[in-house]
């Protein structure tokens, strides 16, 4: 008799990612690198939750049989009593599991862009010190359907375009670090898989406090908006999240080719050019300059791009339009000046 449909769903998901990172990460053997040497290593992002439970569970089962490391990372972000005790029963849990190397980072949490994002850039952070610390060849994510359709509407509800409404992508950060394999499966299939399994699973508390934006969405927006359009939302908004992925892939590849037309010689952008561009494209080649002055990706919204569209597309004499990270755009004499102030 097979595994449970649950088990047998994540299984097959994990088994996809480590396929996937194997073919990306074949090369010939380098004989002065004793990590060459070594069969690939693949590290899981683990919260103790249903979900990177149930992730941690298929890659330690799925590993061995295709000669891959499995490894574990849990994060203590010092945020309420008691985590670093949690963080050593997680690492626990994945050296139960038989992976090696595990370990608990713990992290300081800062303030930019509130506690939800300050929490994650820290994770983050720590995962990819930890990722080059081990030479790893990946890190899996336990990302849902249901996470997916979260952050659509998270990105809806800033108004920040069609890039917002992409979502995660399946795979991510530099080199294809970061592997999602659960994007297509529910929090409920994880969650049954934990729980034949006999798995323990943590319940963070900050998931279900509603001074988090993410939480409200969770528990009372989605509910809300199932209960008035049916229980197809959470599907549509993840298929949502990928045809605006494949758009707004198209865009940026049209804007990055586009780029070199719109400078003249000294590399100043020119508004003329500029303007005979669809703002999607525009736009685009305005939000990488504001970037490549300085301006954080992270604080630079849509309503930052828009203002220096105007430079463009209004053009009535406007002055300096201040941007995030100390960076200024202005319009000089039929050029956009964008750069540190």
């Amino acid at each position: 008799m097979g595994p449970h449909p649950a088990v047998a769903a994540i299984r097959l998901a994990v088994r996809r990612v480590l396929h996937d990172i194997l073919t990306d990460h074949t090369r010939p053997p380098d004989e002065s690198s004793p990590l060459d040497r070594l069969d690939p290593l693949v590290l899981v992002a683990c919260s103790g939750g249903a979900d990177s439970m149930a992730l941690a569970s298929a890659l330690a089962f799925e590993a061995p049989k295709l000669g891959v490391r499995a490894g574990g990372i849990t994060v203590d972000h010092g945020l309420q009593s008691g985590s670093d005790l949690r963080a050593d029963d997680v690492v626990g849990r994945l050296v139960e599991l038989g992976m090696a190397p595990v370990e608990s980072l713990a992290v300081t949490v800062g303030r930019d862009g509130g506690p939800e994002a300050a929490a994650r850039d820290a994770r983050y952070a720590a995962l990819d010190a930890a990722a080059e610390r081990h030479g790893a060849a990946a890190i899996l994510l336990g990302h849902t359907r249901d996470d997916q359709a979260e952050t659509v509407l998270l990105g809806l509800a800033r108004g920040s375009g069609i890039r917002s409404l992409s979502g995660m992508a399946e795979v991510s950060g530099a080199g294809g670090r970061y592997r999602r394999p659960f994007l297509h499966l529910d929090r409920q299939t994880a969650r049954k898989a934990c729980m034949v399994q006999s798995l323990p699973v943590w319940d963070d508390p900050h998931n279900a406090d509603p001074a988090y934006t993410r939480s409200r969405l969770r528990h009372e927006g989605l509910p809300a908006l199932e209960k008035a359009l049916g229980k197809g939302v959470v599907g549509a908004l993840a298929r949502t999240a990928q045809l605006s992925r494949d758009d707004a892939d198209a865009l940026d590849a049209w804007a990055r080719q586009a780029e070199a037309s719109v400078r003249d010689t000294a590399g100043l952008l020119e508004c003329a050019k500029l303007y005979a561009l669809p703002p999607a494209v525009r736009r685009r080649i305005l939000r990488r300059a504001a970037i490549e002055a300085g301006a954080p990706a992270g604080s630079l919204f849509a309503r930052h791009i828009e203002e220096v569209d105007r430079l463009i597309t209004g053009w009535r004499g406007q002055g300096v339009i201040n941007l995030p990270g100390k960076v200024v755009a202005q319009r000089q004499g039929g050029r956009l000046v964008i750069r540190q102030s």
